[in-house]
């Protein structure tokens, strides 16, 4: 990046970090955009120059799983599948503790914020419908029968996986008791999606 697009990026950054901490604190329907430009000592109109709404100011990592997925089956090897790839960076993500891995004790504030707010919930179905989206196309290159369906329940195979490992980090588990349960349900969710996607 430039100078230019470096600058833009840290404050992108910072906003979303200072947003964070007030979610944290304070509850996502508590704080306004206003209270975020100010903590953030940037405008009002700034922050909606880096988020199209509020919602992403916390779940800003949207465009990055959308990233990931591409990656994935992009960048995949000739003789790997598309479902083998996305299993591959699935189980790369736990061992990172990655947010998209779902494992993590540190997590567990995040869900309850966004479990506490109809916006973030909806903002986050609306996530896991433009991963599908992305994914579409990715499978239809890559000669994967019935590529709308495919994507669809690979992204409700993801979904499943990460409510699971969060509900039970939710209802008290740590993250180290989940983590080898979690990875074997990955195993089992994808072997099922290669049976019901044939590729």
């Amino acid at each position: 990046m430039n100078l230019r697009e470096r600058k833009k990026a840290q404050t992108r950054q910072r906003i979303a970090d200072t947003a964070t901490v007030l979610f944290k604190e304070r509850g996502f329907d508590a704080v306004t955009v206003a209270d975020v430009a100010r903590a953030a000592e940037v405008s009002t109109m700034t922050v909606f120059n880096h988020f199209s709404r509020k919602e992403d100011l916390l779940l800003d990592r949207i465009p990055e799983a959308v990233l990931l997925v591409t990656q994935a089956v992009e960048g995949r090897a000739a003789d790997e599948s598309p479902l083998a790839a996305l299993r591959r960076v699935l189980l790369q993500l736990v061992d990172q503790g990655h947010p998209f891995g779902a494992i993590g004790d540190s997590f567990v504030w995040f869900w309850r914020v966004v479990l506490d707010s109809p916006a973030l919930r909806a903002r986050a179905r609306e996530a896991l419908e433009e991963i599908e989206d992305a994914l579409v196309p990715l499978l239809e290159r890559a000669g994967t029968p019935s590529p709308r369906l495919a994507a669809a329940l690979t992204v409700a195979g993801w979904r499943t996986l990460y409510a699971t490992a969060a509900g039970r980090q939710l209802a008290g588990e740590a993250a180290e008791d989940v983590v080898a349960g979690h990875r074997a349900m990955i195993g089992e969710v994808f072997d099922a999606l290669e049976r019901a996607v044939g590729h």
